[in-house]
């Protein structure tokens, strides 16, 4: 198995809601069949029932909240671009579920959970370059 990602499916209770937020957010999709696709740099973030995909995945959705012990994150240039995204996702409808702060790493960070509870976090890491593209290379840890 090769060591990548290609898409990351969120199951969402209303995909109309979901697609919105997002496009609040400044993401584009694009809709087929009931899903909605976003292009996010290398990848695809993609939208979809939440009971649709728990079937698909063949998965009982036990309909709980809370932490469902995932994140997905973007890393940005700068703090001010951490306070902006922060800023745009509260006024998309987003809850902010850890304000900016400082980060253990030396960086500064925020998370915030998608109207469907999808948690975020918009980090500034200081240690991992960004590309021009947005691609991170992670560097050498000096551990294995």
């Amino acid at each position: 198995m090769e060591q990548r990602i290609s898409m990351v499916t969120l199951g969402v209770t209303d995909l109309a809601r979901a697609r919105t937020f997002y496009e609040r957010l400044g993401w584009k999709g694009q809709e087929a069949e009931e899903t909605v696709f976003f292009q996010a740099g290398g990848l695809a973030v993609v939208l979809w029932g939440r009971d649709k995909l728990a079937a698909d995945v063949g998965i009982d959705d036990r309909g709980t909240d809370g932490f469902s012990g995932l994140t997905l994150a973007q890393n940005v240039r700068s703090r001010s671009q951490v306070d902006a995204i922060l800023s745009r996702a509260d006024e998309a409808g987003a809850t902010i579920t850890q304000p900016a702060r400082e980060t253990f790493y030396g960086g500064y960070a925020g998370y915030f959970t998608d109207p469907d509870g999808n948690a975020w976090e918009i980090a500034y890491n200081p240690g991992i370059a960004l590309e021009a593209d947005g691609s991170i290379t992670l560097p050498d840890l000096g551990t294995s």
